[in-house]
């Protein structure tokens, strides 16, 4: 019974939603009742409206009679879209969550402020979860699990959620007997920071059929279609892939069409064709005839440019640079000297400083800037004056023990509502350097954002600016800063921007980046790590960095620990 279905969901979502809202306990149990007891009538609830009969029925009282009758006569309910009204769609939406029940999204909604499902799975990484009152670490991992069923589909993934999956499908389909080469393509390939698929191009020499058949018969593979020579894959995980099979002569060209964007394919045909080529998906011809190429290289320089890197392929205006020779030699993951930001668990980090400095020195990496909370960040047991000293001595006997290592203090600051900083001046000379960052009142007008930023960087002590936007991918926008208005001050300022490489975050935003290298500001492409596996999350703020076109000359991390060192003291002498 359709009727019926729908007044019990209604009355279990309200009895739901007024447990989050923290409702008379006795009206929430009233609700509830009313759900499972009409969940085994035998008659249409409709008809005992018509009779009036449905107060006759045990634990129906005249409120939720009531309730119903609305349902009936309007198809909706007053008193659950005022529920709807008062919370927020993204805190409805963890209800999702296998193990998140109305008592649990109460607690994070109002003890964390956590409004979404992206924002969950953030606090959890930074084990925000662990000091709440009916949670631990067993329940925070079982979040991030029943986050990850939930995610596997949603209609678009964060970068770090899809790639992984598909570089382990790519090494799958290179082993596959006859495929020559499987590269990935597509917007992964270029890097962008939300992915809704995969796109993978693979050369053979060996029947088509065959490798169809293999590659069907891969246990990551739940299911495969062949679309006009497309072949269409959902993936076990719920991730969908689209593979092209092409022959080894094609594959360049096949690759380069199917990573660049729409707009950059179209302007790239154009360009050909004014140079007298015609650039189809497959071929290269000129004057009629087929040219022959060995590698994307060889197209770009038969096309009259220098190659464009996969990153930059989105109609930016790299096409022109390219005819000009003035593509830029982009930053790569071995240019970075050091790791700035982490968070030990002084704060709400995982692991102890000198853990996290074994590790970036196993990495290859020649020093670790230790970032942790300010004392404003109770939630992340952010660290007071006395605690500040306890940790400054700690470092300082770690760098007398570690040899051709440097550990450097800082700490990621809170800025205040009114833009200045979490500590007196006499606490913020103890750095070498400051994070300053926003991590509270998110709502503010474009004013009132940008002015609480650019007062931080008034003070000298201010290094960098923490996560510029506070944005969360898929599930927080940003708050709304005039980043133009932002960069012109940072770089009359000298203060550098945080690339956050954390993959929720990858803020600054790469459409950005260009902007801000060519007013001279210092990026630093920063993990925001709270345990030693996201060290690694710099490879994100890298790919991301070579996006906006950045050289290992606009990245302050790609300096030695000493120049960052001049950089800081510089800004502190000059104001």
């Amino acid at each position: 019974m359709v009727e019926n279905n729908s007044i019990i969901q209604a009355l279990q979502e309200t009895a739901i939603l007024m447990e989050i809202k923290g409702e008379n306990p006795f009206k929430i149990r009233a609700y509830a009742n009313a759900a499972r007891i009409l969940t085994g009538l035998s008659t249409t609830i409709k008809i005992l409206v018509e009779k009036n009969e449905l107060t006759e029925i045990k634990g129906i009282g005249k409120g939720i009679a009531d309730f119903i009758k609305e349902i009936i006569s309007t198809g909706k309910s007053s008193e659950l879209m005022r529920l709807k009204e008062n919370i927020p769609a993204g805190v409805i939406d963890m209800l999702r969550i296998p193990g998140m029940g109305p008592k649990k999204v109460k607690t994070v909604w109002e003890e964390l402020q956590i409004k979404s499902i992206g924002e969950l799975e953030y606090a959890c990484q930074e084990n925000r979860l662990l000091e709440l009152d009916g949670f631990g670490k067993k329940s925070q991992d079982k979040i991030l699990q029943g986050i990850e069923l939930v995610k596997r589909y949603s209609d678009r993934r964060l970068l770090s959620g899809i790639l992984e999956t598909a570089e382990n499908l790519q090494n799958s389909i290179q082993n596959i007997a006859g495929v020559k080469h499987c590269a990935i393509a597509g917007s992964l390939r270029r890097w962008k920071e939300t992915i809704k698929n995969i796109n993978l191009v693979i050369s053979t020499s060996e029947n088509r059929l065959q490798i169809i058949k293999t590659l069907s018969a891969l246990p990551m593979v739940e299911s495969l279609t062949d679309q006009d020579n497309t072949l269409q894959v959902i993936l076990k995980d719920g991730t969908s892939a689209e593979i092209e099979i092409v022959s080894e002569q094609q594959f360049p060209l096949a690759l380069l069409y199917s990573t660049g964007s729409i707009e950059f394919n179209v302007i790239l045909q154009s360009v050909a064709q004014n140079q007298g080529f015609r650039l189809g998906k497959n071929e290269l011809y000129q004057n009629g005839t087929s040219l022959e190429y060995t590698d994307e290289e060889d197209i770009f320089q038969k096309l009259g440019m220098s190659f464009i890197p996969a990153e930059l392929r989105e109609n930016r205006g790299e096409i022109q640079f390219a005819i000009n020779e003035q593509i830029p030699q982009l930053v790569e993951v071995k240019d970075i000297k050091g790791v700035i930001h982490v968070h030990s668990d002084y704060s709400d980090g995982i692991h102890s400083i000198r853990e996290l400095a074994l590790a970036c020195q196993k990495m290859g990496y020649e020093y670790l800037v230790i970032s942790d909370h300010s004392k404003t960040a109770a939630y992340a047991r952010g660290l007071s004056e006395h605690r500040i000293k306890e940790q400054l001595k700690e470092i300082d006997s770690l760098n007398h023990e570690l040899k051709n290592f440097g550990i450097l203090k800082s700490i990621e600051c809170d800025i205040l509502s009114d833009g200045h900083l979490d500590y007196e001046e006499d606490i913020l000379s103890s750095f070498d350097l400051v994070i300053a960052s926003i991590h509270s009142k998110f709502s503010m007008t474009e004013s009132e954002a940008t002015g609480r930023l650019i007062k931080a960087m008034e003070s000298p002590f201010t290094t960098i600016i923490g996560h510029p936007t506070g944005r969360l991918l898929l599930a927080r926008e940003g708050y709304p800063v005039n980043l133009n208005d932002l960069m012109i001050e940072a770089a009359k300022k000298n203060v550098a921007l945080e690339l956050n490489a954390n993959p929720h975050r990858l803020d600054l935003d790469w459409r950005y980046l260009k902007q801000a290298k060519e007013l001279g500001i210092k990026i630093s492409i920063n993990p925001d790590a709270h345990r030693i596996e996201g060290i690694t999350d710099i490879r994100y703020g890298v790919g991301i960095a070579r996006k906006g076109w950045l050289t290992r000359h606009d990245v302050l991390n790609c300096l030695s620990s000493e120049e960052i060192l001049q950089f800081a003291r510089r800004r502190r002498i000059s104001i």
